[in-house]
């Protein structure tokens, strides 16, 4: 049976087992129990074919919808628009469909939370908690943990974990209970192999700022680990949760809104007060220490090196070649590092109309040659020891036009007003994502995506709480890591996206942000006439700082390229 017979049959199964549960309709989320961008089970996919990251199908009795985000609205068109109507959030929810208000809609209550169920449903619809089953094959093959240690990450868990018993002291909270798999990962400095593009091992903690903590885990993973792990924590299995929590003595409890499933949260709002629904470890989690910031900058050398003798092969190569053998070629190069571990998400490697596709990945259907003039758009990433890469470059081995050059060159402003800007005055990711946008809103264009998202250390690709966005008022502190990316798309005709990781350093009381990514930015797409002699120089500065650190590294050919960018 081929997937879209498949998909058929999961859609008519999802329907019978409607008409069956007296429903009107039934939401489908991507995500997994553990609420990671990443999983090895989307339900999403299964369903509706779609291959975003973010995503959620509300299923009627005789109509189908796909919730998407304006970095996948021509994707998802693509690739479900057969069979869904494809609507765009958060410009528009299913509370907004004026047919299901009062209808009953499941959904399953280990996969949603409340927050979510509020924006998307507020109180229009009768929400009904019920599993539909997809039949989920078992992972058999179990991943054992692994412990960092303070060189790598700078700090024990002993000394993090004081930090959030104090935090639980001044707050007045008696329990927290973490659970997102990533803070779990940060507080305990594990690490572990569950995710396809993530080092995470999937797992959550429950604290008692009185003395115990439970880590719950699928301990095979962790068998010969329980001696190296802190002190005090008491081991339990992943569905003993309900059979911990009923031993445990009243007191007030703090969870997160973001990934404490309604299942979770019921059964603790049984027996105990929720005063917090903010996890405090995102905000720590978010701040690198100076170990964490020196390591994620050799992650970043040696991801430079690679990027850059791809982009010097991409520009000179003799023959052409399609999307798919670019994406090899860079994971080739990659390899090449002895600390390189695997990509930090799915490479992007867009060309021509594929290009405006903002998170597209080809397809045998979709595998394109790419032609002399096309532009090619590379987004790509690596997990490596010991650091978490992102970067995007745009490029051309032929000639552009005039039009593509000028959008390319208001993309590169809009970045360079990012790294450049300051922080007194430009304080949240709210102020920055504007001056990220102006060169292009001068003349009427915008991009459909945020200019940035924080980074991890050696974890999630994509990270909060900080971001640079229309919607992000987080505070820009020092260590932060950012994402730089403003871009514009043509629909069917092109895509452009120039992204390098910053972060925030400090000098007296002043902050700024300095370059993570090391690699070269295409001068042959830049309308130099429209910079600035201030962007200009920043230009010079950028690719003389990438040459410094990376050319030791090049062939005496890539070096000549190299040292001709610097003008």
């Amino acid at each position: 049976m081929d997937k879209i017979s498949k998909k058929i049959k999961v859609i008519k199964h999802l329907k019978e087992f409607i008409k069956k549960s007296n429903l009107d309709g039934y939401i489908i989320p991507k995500n997994d129990s553990y609420f990671t961008e990443y999983s090895k089970v989307n339900n999403l996919r299964k369903v509706t074919k779609f291959k975003g990251s973010a995503g959620f199908s509300l299923i009627l009795k005789n109509s189908n919808y796909l919730f998407v985000d304006g970095r996948y609205t021509l994707q998802a068109r693509q690739e479900a628009g057969r069979k869904f109507r494809i609507i765009e959030i958060p410009f528009t929810f299913p509370k907004d469909l004026l047919n299901i208000h009062g209808k009953n809609i499941g959904f399953n209550p280990k996969l949603f939370t409340e927050n979510t169920l509020k924006i998307y449903f507020e109180d229009k619809v009768n929400l009904i908690p019920i599993i539909f089953n997809f039949k989920n094959k078992i992972e058999k093959k179990v991943n054992e943990i692994f412990i960092l240690n303070k060189n790598v990450v700078g700090e024990n868990s002993f000394s993090k974990l004081k930090k959030i018993k104090n935090y639980m002291i001044k707050n007045k909270i008696r329990y927290l209970y973490s659970s997102a798999s990533e803070n779990v990962n940060w507080l305990l400095n594990i690490r572990g192999k569950d995710l396809p593009n993530s080092p995470l091992v999937n797992c959550k903690l429950l604290i008692d700022v009185n003395g115990k903590i439970y880590l719950f885990v699928n301990l095979h993973k962790i068998k010969n680990l329980r001696n190296k792990l802190f002190k005090g924590i008491n081991l339990c299995e992943e569905n003993n949760f309900f059979k911990t929590i009923t031993n445990l003595k009243s007191g007030t409890f703090c969870i997160d809104k973001n990934t404490c499933s309604v299942f979770e949260k019921q059964i603790l709002s049984s027996k105990f007060k929720i005063i917090s629904e903010i996890d405090p470890i995102y905000n720590l989690k978010s701040i690198k220490n100076k170990t964490e910031l020196n390591n994620t900058i050799q992650a970043h050398i040696e991801d430079g090196v690679a990027l850059t003798k791809f982009l010097y092969w991409f520009k000179f190569k003799k023959q052409s070649v399609t999307e798919k053998e670019i994406e090899n070629k860079l994971e080739k190069l990659r390899k090449k590092s002895k600390n390189y571990l695997f990509s930090s998400f799915d490479t992007i490697a867009g060309s021509g109309k594929n290009g405006a596709i903002i998170h597209y990945k080809a397809t045998n259907q979709t595998n394109r040659k790419i032609m002399k003039n096309d532009i090619l758009l590379v987004d790509s990433g690596g997990q490596y020891r010991w650091g978490t890469t992102d970067v995007t470059r745009t490029t051309c081995a032929g000639k552009a036009s005039i039009a593509i050059k000028n959008n390319f060159t208001r993309v590169l402003k809009g970045h360079i007003a990012v790294v450049t800007c300051d922080l007194k005055k430009n304080f949240n990711g709210y102020l920055i994502d504007k001056l990220a946008r102006k060169p292009l809103k001068k003349v009427g264009l915008d991009y459909s995506h945020g200019t940035g998202h924080g980074v991890g250390f050696f974890l999630n690709v994509h990270e909060g709480p900080q971001a640079i966005s229309k919607f992000n008022k987080v505070k820009i502190n020092k260590g932060m890591i950012l994402s730089n990316e403003p871009g514009y798309y043509q629909k069917n005709k092109y895509g452009i996206r120039i992204e390098n990781l910053i972060f925030v350093d400090k000098i007296r009381n002043n902050l700024f942000f300095k370059n993570l990514t090391f690699a070269p930015i295409d001068i042959d797409l830049i309308n130099f006439k429209m910079l600035t002699s201030k962007e200009k120089k920043y230009l010079f500065e950028y690719h003389l700082d990438v040459y410094s650190k990376i050319s030791k590294f090049l062939t005496i050919n890539e070096k000549k390229w190299l040292i001709n960018l610097i003008k």
